[in-house]
């Protein structure tokens, strides 16, 4: 008798504690970011948009009646795939999260998706990473991204040099999955409007001196180098050693190269230079920036709107499927993203939430115009930038 009823005293504990569990008052969600890394001084204000609209749920009451949203933060390196993997692994077995806002760089995106995201069923929404062959991952639905493809950047690319009458360039690219996807998309781009590119070449990260690449670079010619790199490694590495040697004046800086560490670098030097990143002036943008006002992180870095908007598209799809596991909400992230429904902005999660409760359709815009389509990813919007007074400035929106 004593161990019948030892048994049954276990027995309700295990029910009481998995009840407990089901009914948890918190939900954990994983920030996958390269805190370290080559894009370690942009990746603070990335974080700093994700978890400002965890911030904005939480003071509204939080998602499925009071639960709160927590951010964990993992570094994910940005090139490192193990030491993402790992990243990743302990946020989910040690942590707990319930889904990833990232990763960022492609190549740790694509490991941790493959290798940790999929086996254990995890939604994963990466504000940045954008190599076109994520588009056609083996994902399970599980993948999401609000910044769009590199496909649409290169077209972009071509685009501007074309309406700035450039017709000769040379790239350099670094060598990963983000840079080399990136440098062919452009060329295809630019090579069918009838521009030449005189020399495509990789460069490696982490390198002190980068003469050698800058020769070769120098010896092809071009009008402009287009840096398809990092802005904290050997993007600005190339760009350092072309300054000193004369080679190049001028640059094209995508997205990996746009951020206030380059003002703090080179200020006036590149005067003159232009490129481009995911932006928008949407009305979403400049409420984005009002609410991130004194928060300690700058709202207009490449891919912060982005990283705002992945978060709270995770937490209304939760609320719409009135769960947060990935296998129940990753079909609602769309129906949330586009239309039909009411539109809602930054600010307006409340709002948002209150609306799926009624059992109405929501259209989330956010802070980046967040249209999702094919595989789940962004259609696209650019902010065009060049640098005036050492200052990294607007030109237009695309």
């Amino acid at each position: 008798m004593k161990k019948l009823l030892l048994a049954s005293a276990a027995s309700a504990l295990v029910a009481s504690a998995a009840l407990a569990g089901s009914h948890s008052k918190e939900v954990k969600i994983g920030v996958l970011l390269g805190f370290t890394g080559p894009l370690e001084s942009i990746t603070p204000h990335m974080a700093g948009g994700a978890e400002l609209a965890m911030a904005e749920v939480n003071a509204a009451g939080g998602i499925l009646d009071g639960t709160m949203v927590t951010a964990v933060r993992g570094d994910s390196t940005c090139v490192d795939a193990a030491a993402a993997t790992a990243a990743a692994e302990r946020l989910i077995t040690s942590e707990g999260v319930a889904a990833l806002m990232g990763g960022d760089c492609s190549g740790v995106t694509g490991a941790v998706l493959q290798n940790v995201a999929r086996p254990n069923g995890i939604v994963m929404v990466s504000p940045s990473a954008t190599s076109p062959a994520l588009s056609t991952a083996e994902d399970d639905g599980l993948f999401f991204r609000t910044a769009p493809s590199d496909a649409r950047q290169g077209v972009v690319m071509a685009e501007i040099l074309g309406e700035r009458g450039i017709k000769s360039v040379a790239v350099t690219y670094t060598n990963n999955d983000y840079g080399k996807g990136l440098a062919d998309s452009f060329q295809a781009a630019f090579e069918a409007t009838g521009g030449k590119v005189t020399l495509s070449a990789a460069h490696e990260d982490g390198k002190a001196d980068y003469a050698a690449e800058v020769g070769a670079l120098a010896a092809a010619g071009g009008d402009v180098l287009v840096v398809a790199g990092y802005i904290d490694q050997g993007g600005s590495g190339v760009i350092r050693g072309a300054l000193d040697s004369g080679a190049f004046t001028t640059f094209m800086l995508p997205d990996g190269m746009v951020g206030t560490g380059l003002e703090e670098r080179f200020g006036k030097e590149i005067d003159g230079s232009f490129g481009q990143h995911p932006g928008t002036d949407s009305n979403g943008a400049a409420s984005f920036v009002d609410l991130a006002k004194d928060k300690g992180f700058e709202p207009t870095t490449a891919f912060s709107p982005e990283a705002y908007d992945a978060a709270a598209l995770m937490m209304l799809a939760m609320q719409a499927a009135g769960s947060t596991k990935g296998v129940d909400f990753k079909d609602k992230i769309m129906d949330i993203a586009n239309a039909p429904g009411e539109q809602i902005f930054p600010g307006e999660l409340a709002k948002a939430i209150a609306l799926i409760k009624e059992g109405k359709d929501i259209d989330y815009v956010g802070a980046s115009a967040v249209e999702l389509v094919g595989a789940g990813e962004s259609a696209g919007n650019y902010r065009e930038i060049e640098f005036k007074d050492g200052k990294i400035t607007t030109v237009k929106y695309r």
